[in-house]
């Protein structure tokens, strides 16, 4: 169990007491002084909170060590991607074993051709702290490919360009981008977003010249609304590049033939509030996912390629209260549809000559699909991957013809002990406090009795419409096989119940989100799943808001709670517009700067709220080059916990010096995390072993 004798020596961040004033009224931040990550002074501190955290858990290093070899056991090492064709090649990704990072490769026109290395970021993250390689992109004669590397982990790529013919990487160097760009089809002419300095914000597109200086690059698009992002991206179709600007309810994309890349992109509809859309090319046609005349769920509509307003837009298919239509894929000739409904993905096949209309379903009561990777435009099979709580990962291949689902790859599980028959999962559904059914998807291992005594851990996150799905995890079994319960709540915020499930979840209902979590602790504990002695909570980013919230409201229901890169001093951060995100979250969380956000952002803002009370066993973690959240948000945060709360329980701290809001780099190192926080949530169980 934790030693106690050391609890008396955390550290103790001094107090500067800085008035923060606006609609009348005052706060004062007494750790206002650690927003300065270049201050020794503040370096000195995050470090003590890792030394002291290393102390209170050190009785837990050989336990963490075994967690980690554990869960890595479970992983094969010497793995590969399911290989996908394009333009004549196909791309693997591959893993070697005893090697952190990823190698990609390709091979011309059949699997038994030669392998061409395009590379490998194993050497390429040496002397690198973290490393992350993205943006691939090839250009269309297949001689040169684009790439994007981030060393610092604050998402801020420099791109460069490799010969594929002589394996030279040019001198072409653009620094401070997204990470993605786009080849047009004269094989020289490249698009890429980039970021403002401070803010870290998409907010201009260029266009660059293979073999000219970043300088020289020619701006096509500044978007000028600070609320939005903009990217740019080819069509499958790769008849155009499509630049998009977009905030959290709005959007407006504009499009240019992909073979006239120094032409003028032409507006595809103009930007209205509220107005969502996107668009995929088929043939003549537009094919635009949009809440158009208040289709809160998406409806599919189509448009000619020569009258892209809205006025011309007609339905494919029409809005359903009961069916979220999430994503669309376009083949040559077949429409792919996916759709969610009461929480659950279905895909719906629709052919273009009119004779096919029908669903691939899925028997299990509570599952994770998407469709997976499908670059070809011609090809005639369709991937997808599911999984459920108690099932690996699937990678499926459904052909179009023979309508046969074919498994091309099933993740494995190592270490001789999984037996998918040896746990069971369900979905229970909670009523909440004001009458609506929340649903929660829960997994055991089998032989669990309801008896109160069962550790369980709650996971959610519950904000911008982000889904978390019933997943398998291989990880997770290190709690499983131990006696733990795992739950995840489908919360207001989320989108599993469709887009009227987010907007009960944002703005003035935020509090929905919150009391949602609570109601479903309380219902675990209520049916005897666990209790208050055995209940844990966890986390992060905006999930790590929802744990500072439910901590405040009602911290006597957990026993122990881990907050990950938690957004909890949102009411300081969503004044400060060059912070990076701010502005452009307005219309998840609200503006401020006008005095009903403020007051109600305010009455839930974790760091806000802390009060001279009991708080639960917490550990809480973030990166010091987070780009999303800042790391002096939980920093604060912990500090005024430490100064105000009641109890004896832990009060944790852990900093990644060299990350940011992913976590570290390399394909296992994320691991030790995750074997640091259930050492954590299994020690406070008196589970050593």
């Amino acid at each position: 169990m934790i030693d106690k004798t050391v609890t008396s020596t955390f550290p103790i961040a001094k107090k500067e007491p800085k008035e923060l004033k606006i609609h009348d009224d005052v706060r004062i931040d007494n750790y206002y002084w650690l927003n300065d990550r270049e201050d020794a002074e503040v370096i000195d501190y995050l470090n003590a909170e890792n030394t002291y955290t290393k102390a209170v858990l050190k009785h837990t290093e050989s336990f963490q060590k075994d967690l980690f070899e554990e869960m890595k056991g479970r992983i094969k090492e010497d793995d590969q991607s399911v290989p996908y064709k394009l333009n004549g090649y196909w791309y693997i990704t591959k893993y070697e074993k005893g090697k952190g990072y990823p190698i990609y490769t390709r091979k011309k026109g059949s699997l038994e051709a030669a392998e061409e290395l395009l590379f490998d970021c194993n050497l390429m993250a040496e002397g690198h702290a973290y490393f992350r390689l993205g943006g691939l992109s090839v250009s269309p004669d297949n001689t040169m490919i684009s790439f994007a590397v981030d060393t610092v982990s604050r998402r801020q790529y420099t791109v460069q360009i490799k010969n594929l013919v002589t394996g030279e990487i040019l001198s072409d160097k653009i620094e401070n981008t997204t990470g993605s760009s786009t080849w047009a089809n004269d094989n020289k002419t490249l698009f890429y977003s980039k970021k403002d300095e401070v803010t870290l914000r998409s907010d201009r597109i260029f266009k660059h010249k293979l073999g000219t200086s970043a300088e020289d690059d020619t701006v096509v698009f500044n978007e000028e609304d600070e609320t939005f992002n903009t990217f740019v991206y080819k069509t499958k179709s790769k008849k155009y590049i499509v630049i998009g600007s977009s905030s959290t309810l709005t959007s407006e994309y504009r499009i240019l033939d992909a073979n006239t890349p120094d032409g003028t992109f032409k507006v595809f509809q103009e930007r209205e509030r509220e107005l969502e859309y996107s668009i995929a090319h088929y043939d003549d046609s537009f094919y635009m996912i949009t809440n158009k005349d208040g289709a809160k769920n998406y409806k599919l509509q189509k448009t000619s390629e020569t009258k892209t307003e809205k006025e011309h837009w007609v339905d494919v298919l029409p809005h359903r209260t009961d069916v979220l239509i999430e994503d669309i894929e376009i083949f040559s000739k077949y429409l792919v549809v996916n759709e969610r409904e009461n929480g659950l993905n279905n895909i719906r096949i629709i052919s273009w000559n009119g004779n096919e209309d029908y669903y691939v379903t899925f028997d299990s009561e509570t599952y994770t699909l998407n469709l997976s990777n499908n670059p070809d435009f011609n090809s005639l099979d369709l991937r997808y991957s599911y999984n459920s709580l108690v099932t690996p990962s699937s990678v499926i291949e459904y052909n179009f013809e023979t309508k046969q689902h074919n498994v091309l790859k099933e993740q494995q599980v190592l270490g001789g002990t999984f037996d998918k028959n040896n746990y069971a999962s369900e979905r229970i559904w909670v009523t909440a406090r004001d009458g609506v059914k929340v649903p929660m998807s829960i997994v055991y291992k089998k032989g669990m009795k309801r008896d109160g005594s069962n550790p369980l851990l709650q996971y959610s996150y519950g904000s911008y419409g982000s889904t978390i799905d019933p997943y398998f995890s291989s990880i997770r079994l290190s709690l499983l096989d131990r006696g733990f319960i795992y739950a995840i709540s489908h919360i207001r915020g989320g989108e599993y119940l469709g887009r009227p499930w987010y907007e009960d979840g944002k703005l003035l209902k935020k509090k929905n989100t919150f009391t949602d979590f609570i109601d479903c602790s309380q219902y675990l504990i209520d049916e005897k799943y666990t209790s208050t002695d055995h209940l844990y909570a966890m986390g992060g980013s905006a999930g790590g808001l929802l744990m500072g919230a439910i901590i405040n409201m009602k911290p006597e229901l957990y026993n122990g709670v881990i907050s990950a890169v938690p957004f909890v001093d949102v009411v300081t951060t969503m004044l400060d517009d060059t912070i990076p995100l701010t502005t452009g979250e307005y219309d998840e969380w609200g503006n401020p700067n006008e005095k009903t956000y403020y007051d109600y952002m305010k009455s839930y803002s974790p760091y806000d709220n802390v009060t001279a009370k009991a708080y639960p066993n917490m550990l809480v973690t973030t990166g010091l080059h987070d780009s999303q959240v800042q790391y002096w948000e939980p920093a604060k945060w912990v500090a005024k916990l430490r100064d105000l709360k009641t109890d004896n329980n832990s009060l944790l701290f852990h900093i990644d010096m060299d990350s940011g809001h992913g976590g570290a780099s390399g394909r296992f190192e994320s691991l030790k995390e995750v074997a640091l926080e259930y050492a954590f949530l299994l020690d406070l169980e008196g589970i050593n072993h």
